[in-house]
């Protein structure tokens, strides 16, 4: 088994752990509290945090960093639709149910995306509601928000 190696940077939206080993990068995740930011970054996670600030700086926006998310079948078999997802766009979770073969599974679409390992580089924020609002985010509604205006920056003029 190899060994799990674990550096946290700063991002916009918070500290970001990553977790990963020679087989992949196994989980990313935000933390809303300060936590002390990595001075040497393990050589398995030097372009997933490449790719990560590539990402925040507005010049990346297709992720190929080798992945090994740890799930059951039908997680993993969800998580790849979610990289199917382009940047800049959305998707419902009843548009991903239809594109995984069974509306029916909506609720363990819904479930399978809230256990998303893989922050951002599996992009869980790119699914919404099917009256386009901003449902459930498992880093918090304002992270989602963020993130799409992120992809999306087209300015809206407002009328008011």
């Amino acid at each position: 088994m190899e060994n799990l190696e674990i550096t946290f940077i700063k991002t916009p939206l918070g500290t970001t752990e990553i977790g990963g080993d020679n087989n992949g990068i196994q989980y990313i995740k935000v933390h809303d509290e300060e936590l002390d930011i990595s001075t040497q970054i393990p050589v398995v996670l030097q372009s997933c945090v490449s790719q990560l600030q590539q990402y925040f700086e507005g010049t990346l926006n297709e992720f190929s960093c080798l992945l090994n998310p740890q799930g059951t079948h039908f997680q993993k078999k969800v998580w790849d639709a979610l990289l199917k997802i382009p940047y800049g766009k959305t998707t419902s979770y009843a548009e991903l149910s239809i594109a995984l073969g069974d509306i029916k599974a909506i609720r363990a679409v819904a479930a399978a995306n809230g256990k998303n390992p893989l922050w951002i580089v599996v992009p869980c924020h790119r699914v919404i509601g099917s009256d386009g609002s901003l449902t459930g985010y498992a880093g918090g509604l304002w992270r989602k928000k963020w993130l799409l205006e992120h992809e999306n920056p087209v300015k809206q003029q407002s009328l008011f």
